[in-house]
């Protein structure tokens, strides 16, 4: 099935008509939480969890309490489910395999390609078996991150089956901005660092 722009898709859908149901890569909690609320009155959410990029698995496990915490607030209630596929200490080898570069530390790089494209294949695997009929991700609300790589990644891999891709950019119209206040309302941790790599050397920074 080939991409979609996630707003085409809303103004295409009738008004009271029944939500189709929506895979959402969730990254962290401070991320979701504008994501969500511009997504809530049109699709039948299932969020997923899978991000063992992140270092090192405490992190990971604490990101994952805050989001769980997030999905339980009664302004965020309407998810109808959170997958965690769970911690794969190996990951980040097969990530840096497929991107055949050496990190620098830096955001942008070939890994970086590679960890969207890692990710992103988990969500579009659990969205075709899930019989899903779309799937997003929340990465591009992120000024860090690149909203047309992900969405090119996200739109190959839907070209391939019944599931999907709907493109987006959540950083605009006040969608970063409108997840940081949020997220502050809320009491969210919201991370330094995106996953791989402590930012021990640079802004300590909240990030998302």
């Amino acid at each position: 099935m080939s991409a979609l722009t996630i707003d085409d898709v809303i103004k295409s859908l009738e008004p009271a008509g029944q939500k189709p149901r929506l895979l959402l890569h969730t990254c962290c909690a401070p991320c979701a939480t504008s994501v969500l609320e511009y997504l809530a009155p049109h699709f039948a959410i299932t969020a997923i969890f899978c991000e063992d990029n992140i270092r090192p698995q405490a992190e990971y496990e604490h990101r994952k309490n805050e989001l769980q915490k997030l999905l339980r607030l009664p302004g965020y209630a309407f998810v109808e489910d959170l997958i965690c596929p769970g911690y794969k200490e190996r990951a980040l080898d097969v990530i840096d395999e497929s991107s055949l570069s050496a990190w620098d530390g830096q955001e942008g790089g070939a890994r970086c390609a590679a960890c969207f494209e890692y990710r992103l294949r988990t969500v579009f695997g659990y969205a075709q078996s899930g019989s899903f009929e779309y799937f997003a991700t929340t990465l591009t609300v992120s000024p860090h991150k690149n909203a047309a790589l992900v969405n090119e990644i996200g739109s190959r891999l839907a070209s391939s089956g019944a599931a999907g891709y709907l493109a987006s950019d959540f950083k605009k119209k006040n969608g970063f901005a409108r997840g940081v206040q949020l997220s502050k309302n809320l009491g969210l941790y919201r991370q330094n660092y995106c996953g791989c790599t402590p930012a021990t050397a640079s802004s300590p920074a909240p990030r998302a």
